[in-house]
């Protein structure tokens, strides 16, 4: 299993998500799961590893599997054999093709993630920063 490589050294991240259209995509969290699933041979196991329910992995396995010409994941059912799920040779390089361009993304905007961390102020809000909260008008009170 690959490691995510679009972490710049001081922590910012580069979040790459392709766009096919209407309902299709592929992003940083389908790469996760079928990371997962390479790693476990399960579906189940995978969706544990990662926070998410069966139903919720296997959606979305089948959603990738619709989606390409190819099936990403070939999954068995359970039983005696207690069933299974393996990427299929084209799942393997769906993953290292998009762990790739992560990377040359990263490499191209490396310059610019300096710059843009460079003027992130030291801390997520200074204590100068106080926000002034607009009072919340509660329903039937006038």
């Amino acid at each position: 299993m690959s490691k995510t490589l679009t972490k710049h050294p001081d922590g910012t991240r580069l979040l790459i998500r392709v766009d096919f259209g209407p309902n299709r995509a592929l992003g940083p969290g389908k790469i996760r799961l079928l990371e997962a699933i390479d790693k476990s041979g399960s579906i189940s196991q995978a969706g544990r590893a990662l926070g998410m329910s069966y139903r919720r992995a296997w959606l979305l396995v089948d959603d990738l599997n619709r989606c390409f010409r190819e099936p990403v994941v070939s999954a068995q059912t359970g039983g005696s054999r207690g069933g299974g799920a393996v990427l299929t040779q084209f799942g393997r390089k769906l993953v290292r093709d998009f762990r790739a361009m992560e990377t040359d993304a990263m490499v191209a905007a490396r310059s610019r993630l300096r710059n843009l961390t460079a003027s992130l102020r030291h801390s997520a809000r200074a204590p100068s920063d106080k926000v002034r909260r607009l009072p919340v008008r509660r329903a039937g009170k006038r």
